[in-house]
């Protein structure tokens, strides 16, 4: 007879997998009497987990929905079902799930077998990545969060700005995710300094199972307390040509709607704000303000008002004769 803790895992498994089940169904999978189910059913509930109970005719057990989410069994086929599910939601770039899969995806990767780590690699999906931001390969995620939450010091291929590949030792302390990219703000341990790095751009080095395998560090405060500023106050700002624009619309809508991580959006009132944006040059800033759908005013600099008089000019000659208003037509009298 199975002990008492793996008894419970074996009822809790063949309660996740089925809406119902009878007293005596249960009793004759687990090898045990019907009394010996109902105590292991009353140990569950004493564990938060909501499992009802029907004496009626026809009647039985069933996991019921809780105020609160118990431990969740998986087989092997659903383990790999979810991981790759959540390796996918990782990298998918839509708002608010990117680092929630991520934290699931850490958690899982975590504690996965072997035998199913491999089932995973060797699946199939591959995702379109949008054009605006390179693709980030989810399983580089989960290896940097796991290194983030396990604090080991991480060694990585380094691609820099300008092309120069890079070998580094770092101490990853946190993901942040900032527009359609992923960062790891670090602590250098060859530079001796704080750094701010594209994940699409590194490759780290993991031991077989994908795990790091450098040694324990103790984290370090990020300059200003909080991650998310320290990567927008480094990465805003590092495209060559920079402009301001004054748009008349929301300042959170605006965040929603600009496509690019090289922004920083000022609110001027509920229905205007000022954007300070970098681009690599005066067309690229106009194909992102475009984009906006609102009205705005450029304030500088005066390349950008070039560009879009040089814009305006090209849309007015592709609509030909159709710039021109048409008086409409006039009645005549029926004679």
């Amino acid at each position: 007879m199975l002990e008492t803790s793996a008894r419970l895992l074996r009822l809790l498994s063949l309660l996740q997998a089925r809406p119902e089940w009878t007293g005596p169904e249960l009793a004759e999978r687990m090898g045990v009497t019907t009394r010996t189910v109902r105590r292991d059913v009353d140990k569950l509930r004493g564990l938060d987990y909501p499992v009802e109970v029907d004496f009626g005719p026809g009647g039985g057990y069933r996991l019921g929905s809780g105020a609160a989410l118990p431990p969740l069994l998986l087989d092997d086929d659903e383990a790999v079902a979810v991981a790759v599910t959540l390796r996918t939601a990782a990298g998918s770039g839509v708002a608010g799930t990117g680092e929630t899969a991520l934290a699931a995806l850490v958690k899982l990767e975590r504690i996965l077998p072997a035998r199913l780590r491999h089932r995973i690699t060797a699946m199939p999906v591959a995702m379109v990545a949008p054009r605006v931001a390179p693709s980030v390969d989810p399983s580089v995620l989960a290896a940097v969060g796991g290194a983030c939450r396990d604090r080991r010091v991480l060694e990585i291929d380094y691609t820099a700005r300008d092309g120069t590949p890079t070998r580094r030792r770092i101490e990853p302390i946190h993901l942040v995710a900032w527009g359609r990219r992923w960062y790891l703000v670090a602590w250098d341990r060859d530079r001796e300094d704080w750094r701010t790095l594209r994940v699409d751009r590194m490759t780290p080095r993991l031991a077989p199972d994908g795990l790091p395998t450098g040694p324990r560090f103790a984290p370090r405060e990020v300059p200003g307390g909080d991650p998310a500023t320290f990567v927008a106050d480094r990465v805003a700002d590092i495209r060559p040509f920079p402009c301001v624009v004054r748009v008349e619309a929301p300042a959170e809508r605006v965040r929603a709607t600009i496509w690019t991580d090289q922004v920083r959006v000022e609110e001027l009132g509920p229905d205007a704000c000022r954007v300070r944006l970098s681009a690599d040059d005066a067309r690229s800033a106009a194909l992102i303000l475009t984009g906006l759908d609102a009205e705005f005013t450029v304030e500088s600099p005066d390349a950008l008002v070039e560009e879009f008089r040089r814009v305006a000019a090209r849309y007015t000659r592709a609509v030909g004769d159709a710039a021109q208003p048409t008086a409409p037509p006039t009645s005549q009298p029926i004679p």
